[in-house]
């Protein structure tokens, strides 16, 4: 697990750029703390920041070369079925100098090609550079585990595992107006787009080849999306779950320094914590309680899991106060804005879990292949004609009126009914993107002014293509594509690479994946319950005090803090009317109603809007006025 950047220079202005590869790796620290060096020749420069995980000796650095001196990669990543390759590469005369995953990887390259992706199981971002064929070669992970960002124009071609690296090569920076319109709905910014004007994020399961000034994007791995799933019956779906999970595991259990697991207590992580611990006596594990937040607190779930498999357990119990302190510094690490306020607990998460291991196994993933969400069932609900949606629908100024938040049982529960109303009316397209926003595009709208809307909206366009059947199987795709790899997996990266831990997804083993969406959405959801197959498969294993208790996600306090101790930020951030006018991207008018509905009655879910600004507002700050 690394961070990389580099440059290729297409004539002599280009050229000049070289000379910032330095700084740019020197941006990336975090990701790799361990090492740090690069290479270039007159036209290419390549930097590498390491973070040690398999062969941490020398032998293991990069930027690395074949014997030759032809070939240099850098690579961010693991390959996990590396021996594999290696043992068929050296029955065709390979010869290694390291045993590292990296040199694997660019042996493999030299002998296959491109054709290597497919052969490859991992998580990966990487760039190869032919010097005899004046060729660079980069490719990302089939669901977009790892970041690869990149810019080209006529004099220089540049990518980075973060933007900040992209930014210290010296890149004019405008605002991208679509990605600013999707920020604001979404809270995240989806792959191509990014923050910025003229920079990309190559997508996943994507590779590139710039050559001759020229660059040329490929899919090589389609998402296996069915639309008549084969597999049916549920016995048979659980043995094959259990044996392709079990393998998933297993292959991420290696690693040269010490490994752990996240355990949160829910179903997803508690799985692979059980899977671990058959494999690595004492696995450690890592779990965070609230404790002014009681409501959201499952480490008695997680010590339940932590005692029937005897792990070794820690959990950090924090307080709200504990969650403030660290908000400026997940803030300041973010390069673009990203809104996802339960960032702070994964980097708190994150940052206590590597004072004791450098890898640690998480659960996500699951809830998007498997339907682990609310909504998936009100997906499901939304389409049955019957006495009670048509009671829902009706009751749906009732909902409206009534106060909502996701803080308590009860509000949380009406704000839901007004949501599953608001859904009822609309077309299967305008509902699946309803259910993945946070704010209407009437409201972005009225919030941006006229010079940075985004007018024809297209990333949203292509998405609600893919929306044709309105199976559940079609809306887990779409999830997959969009909330996973645009919020989940990203927010995980930033993170755990905030804080030099490596973090490994067993779920999206490409064979689990595969797996899943062969499966009749049945066996995922049905009747108000979800992921069947996934706590059915494991059922004999886990506790069963698991399957008795509600599932919801963790809360951060903003509307408290909001009203008290980010109050004054707000009011020199968000709420400051000179401000606001002066940089001419708000409109005045609608941030002053905005202000008005977080400290009334009924705020809703204005502070996720709020937060949204507040982190937008403290990366132009940081990027713009510096």
């Amino acid at each position: 697990m690394c961070g990389i950047t580099g440059i290729f220079a297409f004539n002599s202005v280009g050229r000049i750029n070289l000379v910032h590869l330095e700084a740019a790796t020197r941006k990336l620290e975090k990701r790799g703390p361990d090492v740090h060096n690069s290479w270039f020749d007159d036209v290419v420069g390549l930097g590498h920041r390491r973070l040690s995980i398999i062969d941490t000796s020398a032998a293991g650095n990069q930027p690395m070369s074949d014997a030759t001196g032809r070939y240099y990669i850098v690579f961010n990543g693991e390959i996990y079925n590396y021996k594999s390759l290696r043992a068929a590469l050296e029955k065709e005369g390979c010869v290694f100098q390291s045993d590292s995953d990296t040199e694997v990887l660019l042996q493999a390259y030299i002998q296959w090609g491109e054709e290597v992706l497919p052969q490859l199981n991992g998580f990966f971002a990487f760039a190869i550079y032919d010097q005899k064929e004046g060729s660079l070669f980069l490719a990302r992970d089939r669901f977009g585990i790892k970041p690869l960002v990149y810019h080209v124009n006529g004099d220089r071609f540049l990518f980075a595992s973060e933007l900040k690296a992209l930014m210290a090569y010296g890149l004019e920076k405008q605002i991208n107006r679509e990605a600013l319109h999707l920020f604001f709905q979404l809270t995240y910014i989806p792959a191509p787009l990014s923050i910025l004007e003229g920079v990309k994020k190559l997508p996943p399961g994507h590779c590139m080849r710039v050559q001759n000034g020229a660059v040329e994007v490929k899919k090589f791995y389609e998402f296996p999306y069915h639309e008549s799933p084969p597999i049916h019956g549920l016995d048979g779906a659980k043995k094959q779950l259990i044996t392709t999970l079990r393998k998933a595991v297993t292959d991420r259990l290696i690693a040269d320094v010490p490994l752990g697991a996240f355990l949160s207590g829910g179903i997803d992580s508690s799985v692979i914590v059980a899977l671990a611990s058959e494999e690595i006596k004492d696995l450690k594990t890592y779990s965070i309680g609230f404790k002014d937040n009681k409501y959201f607190d499952e480490t008695h779930y997680a010590q339940l899991v932590a005692d029937k498999f005897q792990t070794d357990h820690h959990v950090f119990s924090l307080s709200n106060d504990d969650l403030l302190a660290e908000v400026q510094n997940v803030v300041d690490y973010i390069d673009e804005p990203f809104g996802d306020s339960s960032a702070l607990p994964v980097f708190i998460l994150s940052k206590e879990t590597r004072k004791h291991v450098t890898v640690a196994l998480s659960g996500d993933g699951a809830d998007e292949i498997f339907s682990g969400y609310n909504k998936h069932s009100a997906w499901l609900m939304s389409q049955e004609t019957n006495v009670k949606n048509s009671l829902i629908k009706s009751l749906g100024p009732l909902w409206g009126r009534l106060p909502k938040s996701r803080n308590h049982k009860v509000t949380d529960t009406i704000r839901q009914l007004h949501r599953f109303a608001s859904a009822q009316k609309m077309t299967l397209q305008e509902r699946y993107w309803f259910l993945a926003s946070f704010t209407s595009d009437v409201q972005i709208e009225r919030l941006l002014k006229p010079d940075y809307t985004s007018g024809a909206m297209s990333y949203k366009s292509n998405l609600l293509r893919l929306m044709k059947t309105g199976s559940l199987n079609e809306m887990l795709a779409l999830d997959s594509q969009l909330v996973l790899q645009g919020d989940m997996l990203p927010k995980v990266d930033m993170m755990s690479m905030a804080n030099g831990l490596e973090v490994r997804v067993p779920f999206l083993d490409p064979a689990v994946v595969e797996l899943a969406f062969s499966m009749d959405a049945d066996l995922k959801a049905k009747d108000g319950s979800r992921k069947i197959v996934l706590r059915e498969a494991f059922r004999e294993l886990l506790p069963e005090e698991l399957y008795q208790r509600p599932k919801h996600g963790f809360e951060v306090p903003l509307l408290d803090w909001f009203k008290g101790a980010l109050k004054g930020e707000l009011e020199k951030k968000v709420f400051n009317r000179e401000k606001i006018e002066a940089q001419k991207i708000f409109d005045w008018n609608e941030i002053a109603r905005i202000k008005k509905k977080l400290y009334s009655f009924d705020p809703g879910d204005t502070h996720v809007l709020v937060w949204c600004l507040f982190v937008f507002q403290n990366w132009h700050d940081r990027y713009f006025n510096d």
